[in-house]
């Protein structure tokens, strides 16, 4: 075969198979995934429209109502990452001078504060400092203020490891017409959640933490208010491919085609919810639990403290402040490259101040905190 160009081979580059180190991921996320997925993950793929594969989307929809214990119809997997998911519930939510009331207390309260107005809202926040959380009388007197259709809050705050309390607030936003949104990222799977005994309107989450898969396959859901405000738009959602009535339809009863989903991460998915169900709900909220109050155990034991206040901590992720006079930048560095063990720094206000320890999923074991405090002892000592 002649070609009418000569092939540039200035990029072409002769590597070997992959081969990646293996990592303790005791970050923000990624969190490592079960070897189950893993395995589910490498199964042959099928078509997006094969019934075997819309049988397994059936199966995700009921075992993530089962984990977010809510009966939503619309509740389904993003093809796509957390964020993917996060831009989802604005994007299908907001339609342009919509006033979107949203607490700010770390870095992805920001995040929806940025998406929110992009979408056209007419924004509104109330702020707390960076790992603190929101009392149900201040949500209150600012819902009250500012009549928002929305008001989104972070469940689980990754930036700084502090649990928001939801009850009340769902009864709260009732009264007054408002949608309650609610960041799940780093809670699902992890942290007692109750959607519909919270009144949360919509939701959504990752697949990479709590649930212990791979990124790429991210929880939404939507309540019958939430989508009765879909249906009602003056406009259409802005963004296509996140479109809930186009999503719905290949979702729902009609399986229309609307894009070739990531057939081997749902499978992923299908295999990490399967996991939860097996193990139960309560059981895998005790499990995080357990595990976090002995990490925390280890982490004072060698003169550390926590950035958030114990009751409001997460079990899933924990912000530990850096010592004064430790980099914690070398320390981290210093654990990846020479024990294989993640942990992540501070965003935001918080960066330079803490680590960010996160044991999710299958990562939520005492082995794992061990081999932690094992290494940053030694480490801490001599710095």
């Amino acid at each position: 075969m002649t070609f009418a160009f000569s092939i540039n081979d200035s990029q072409r580059l002769g590597l070997e198979p992959l081969d990646v180190p293996h990592r303790l991921l005791l970050g923000p996320g990624p969190s490592n995934a079960y070897p189950a997925v893993l395995q589910a993950m490498n199964t042959k793929p099928v078509g997006h429209l094969d019934p075997a594969f819309l049988t397994l989307m059936d199966e995700i929809q009921s075992l993530l109502r089962y984990t977010w214990q809510t009966e939503n119809p619309h509740t389904i997997a993003v093809s796509g990452t957390g964020t993917a998911a996060m831009e989802a519930t604005l994007a299908n939510s907001v339609e342009p001078g919509d006033v979107v009331l949203i607490g700010v207390a770390g870095y992805f309260g920001n995040r929806l504060v940025d998406m929110a107005g992009r979408y056209g809202a007419d924004v509104r926040t109330i702020t707390k400092p960076w790992g603190q959380v929101f009392n149900l009388e201040e949500i209150s007197a600012a819902v009250a203020t500012h009549k928002p259709a929305i008001l989104a809050l972070v469940h689980a705050e990754t930036s700084t490891g502090a649990r928001q309390p939801l009850e009340g607030v769902g009864e709260l936003c009732l009264q007054h017409g408002t949608l309650l949104l609610v960041d799940t990222v780093t809670s699902l799977g992890g942290v007692p959640i109750f959607l519909d005994e919270w009144g949360v309107d919509l939701a959504y989450s990752c697949s990479q933490k709590g649930l212990g898969c791979s990124p790429g396959a991210s929880p939404f859901t939507m309540s019958p208010r939430a989508l009765e405000k879909l249906h009602k738009r003056q406009s259409k959602v802005a963004n296509w491919y996140l479109d809930m009535t186009l999503l719905g339809k290949y979702w729902g009863a009609e399986r229309t085609y609307h894009h070739t989903a990531p057939i081997n991460l749902y499978y992923g998915l299908r295999e990490a919810l399967r996991l939860v169900a097996e193990e139960g709900l309560a059981s895998c909220w005790q499990r995080h639990q357990k595990n976090v109050e002995y990490l925390w155990e280890g982490l004072e034991d060698m003169g550390l403290k926590m950035h958030v206040e114990k009751e409001y901590r997460l079990p899933t992720l924990t912000t530990v402040c850096i010592p004064e006079g430790v980099n914690g930048k070398s320390i981290a560095r210093q654990l990846l490259l020479e024990h294989n063990i993640e942990i992540g720094g501070g965003l935001g206000e918080l960066a330079g101040k803490v680590w960010r320890v996160g044991l999710m999923g299958f990562n939520s074991r005492p082995e794992s905190v061990d081999k932690l405090i094992a290494a940053l002892g030694t480490m801490i000592s001599n710095n």
